[in-house]
């Protein structure tokens, strides 16, 4: 019991010099204020305001007012509850493919710098033939094929074609931490090569695997929008990419007050990725350990 109570304080410790840390960064603190609130309002917000079941004819296509703050759409329903309830499927798309893309990066990138030789030639060899794949092209048609109904398997799909770009960073980063004199130690006490690359190497990689899982979820954010847009991947959940697809095809370009229909879910997905590229500003001061000595 005291060893359990002795680490959560270590752990709440932490999390508290992080967060002082973050405040010292005004656009980083100001991007996890953005996320934490649009993770929020995606996965709290529905309960607050439930999607609208029904049409309201005597409201189709009104603009902004106090009643409505985004306007409504063609069924007259509110844009502002759409948006809410539309975006906890891009969060979960977002943050399965960005962890399972870095993961799968990780495994393959750090295994092939550590072992070199053969091993090394082969998993780049691999990677390398996988970038020649156009992503976009690929994912459109495997779309088509597979029946991509549900978030994890399109965010499993996404992954297993973004993962090789990041293959190579990762071994870049491994082959200049691997020369260091406490990762020779380790070698020489024949420690083994999982506990090498996950307790010597991958730690101090941290905040350039958390960067590069933002810019992974980002990604994955575009991928997913411009597939649903397409009409190649079908949702019964109106997410903002469906909320977009639907409004283009009702001819909302064409109409001022309708307009708000696209306005407000493609608004949604740059707040989004604007947030997750200000916080990704303030990882590095997080996870480097100088800074976090000096808080």
């Amino acid at each position: 019991m005291k060893r359990i109570t002795e680490t959560a304080s270590a752990f709440v410790r932490e999390m508290l010099k992080s967060f002082k840390i973050l405040r010292r960064n005004t656009m980083g603190f100001i991007g996890f204020i953005i996320v934490a609130l649009v993770i929020f309002l995606s996965f709290v917000g529905p309960l607050i305001w439930p999607a609208e079941t029904s049409a309201n004819v005597s409201e189709i296509n009104q603009g902004v007012s106090l009643k409505h703050p985004l306007g409504t759409d063609f069924q007259g329903q509110d844009n502002w509850i759409k948006v809410v309830n539309g975006g906890r499927d891009i969060v979960m798309i977002a943050f399965i493919t960005g962890i399972t893309a870095t993961a799968i990066a990780i495994v393959v990138g750090s295994t092939s710098a550590f072992l070199g030789g053969k091993a090394d030639d082969f998993l780049m060899g691999l990677v390398n033939i996988w970038l020649t794949i156009p992503k976009f092209p690929l994912l459109a048609v495997l779309a088509t094929v597979l029946k991509l109904n549900d978030v994890v398997t399109l965010s499993l799909l996404m992954a297993l074609l973004d993962w090789p770009g990041l293959a190579r960073q990762v071994r870049s980063q491994v082959l200049s931490l691997k020369r260091r004199d406490y990762v020779e130690a380790a070698t020489m006490l024949n420690l083994g090569t999982p506990n090498i690359i996950f307790k010597e190497l991958l730690p101090n990689m941290m905040s350039f695997i958390a960067i590069a899982t933002i810019n992974a979820m980002t990604a994955a954010i575009y991928q997913q929008t411009g597939l649903v847009f397409l009409g190649i991947v079908p949702y019964s959940s109106a997410n903002w990419g469906v909320m977009i697809s639907a409004a283009e095809r009702r001819g909302v370009l064409y109409n001022s007050q309708a307009i708000w229909s696209i306005i407000a879910p493609m608004g949604a997905i740059v707040i989004f990725q604007l947030g997750l590229v200000s916080f990704a500003r303030s990882l590095d001061e997080i996870f480097n350990p100088r800074l976090r000595t000096s808080v």
